[in-house]
């Protein structure tokens, strides 16, 4: 039987990139109420130092780092700035990502669009691991934990080179996983669907007029919130998931396993909500 103890973080030290808001920040709010000391990575200063102030004020350690992770020297001076507060990594959530620029049909795109999708997307993933994982290796123990996307398991037309990019995280994270497991070390990864951030903002999106068709579009009834994925990213970086290394674990209120199907508003799903609203039997 597990104890209370399986979701502690005491005496682990968490870097969570990009968590000066949204899921990173609830990322690393929730590791500092477990008992880590966090490094707060955002290349917004006051976003990172507010994050890092609100969780000392709560009693926690944290460390605010306004770095660029899509730089190189960003990744260094993480790296130095963690290590110089606390000696060492034990935790590593990389966080970082975003569909622009470069948004639109693959062929209106460009290769400057790609590089900066890349960078945004996945290169930093590939830095941060080669800077931090090491020392874990050596330890022989270590979490890393990367946010994908839901997209990694559908197309998302208008937005390839973005999609493309981070399935290549996914791919990493099952093969890295792989290389690390004989040191102790688990590697896994998060896809999050739709979820309210102030980068996504979807509440804002949508008309009102349309704000009740929000519970049909979902199968758990609603769009994802930043705390929905720090609670996975606390069982992959505790104990709990003790024996869980080389997954992606779609967070996405059933948003796979429906698969194009949706709810009418009298409850019935269907694969042709447009068809069924007015009254039509699908054949």
């Amino acid at each position: 039987m597990l104890d209370r103890k399986a979701t502690s973080l005491d005496s682990k030290v968490a870097l969570v990139t990009g968590s000066g808001g949204g899921i990173g920040r609830s990322i690393a709010e929730t590791f500092a109420a477990h008992g880590a000391a966090v490094v707060v990575v955002d290349k917004r200063e006051a976003a990172a130092r507010e994050v890092a102030e609100a969780i000392e004020k709560r009693g926690g350690q944290a460390l605010a780092v306004p770095i660029d992770v899509t730089q190189a020297a960003g990744i260094e001076q993480m790296k130095r700035a963690a290590l110089e507060r606390f000696g060492r990594v034990d935790i590593l959530v990389n966080n970082v990502g975003h569909f622009m620029p470069g948004a639109g049909p693959f062929l209106g795109t460009t290769e400057a669009d790609w590089e900066s999708l890349y960078e945004i997307n996945l290169k930093h993933i590939l830095r941060a691991t080669h800077a931090l994982a090491p020392a874990m290796v050596e330890r022989r123990s270590g979490c890393i934990i990367n946010v994908s996307t839901i997209e990694t398991l559908r197309g998302i037309p208008g937005n390839s080179i973005y999609s493309t990019f981070k399935t290549g995280i996914t791919a990493f994270t099952r093969s890295f996983a792989l290389e690390v497991a004989p040191h102790g070390v688990r590697v896994n990864a998060i896809a999050p669907e739709t979820t309210d951030t102030d980068q996504v903002p979807v509440h804002r999106w949508i008309p009102a007029e349309y704000a009740a068709k929000i519970p049909l579009m979902i199968p758990l009834g609603r769009f994802g919130t930043p705390d929905d994925h720090a609670g996975v990213a606390l069982f992959l970086a505790s104990d709990l998931s003790a024996w869980v290394t080389g997954i992606t674990i779609p967070v996405d209120g059933g948003a796979i396993a429906a698969a194009g199907f949706y709810r009418t508003s009298d409850g019935q799903w269907t694969n042709a909500p447009i068809v069924a609203d007015a009254g039509i039997q699908p054949r």
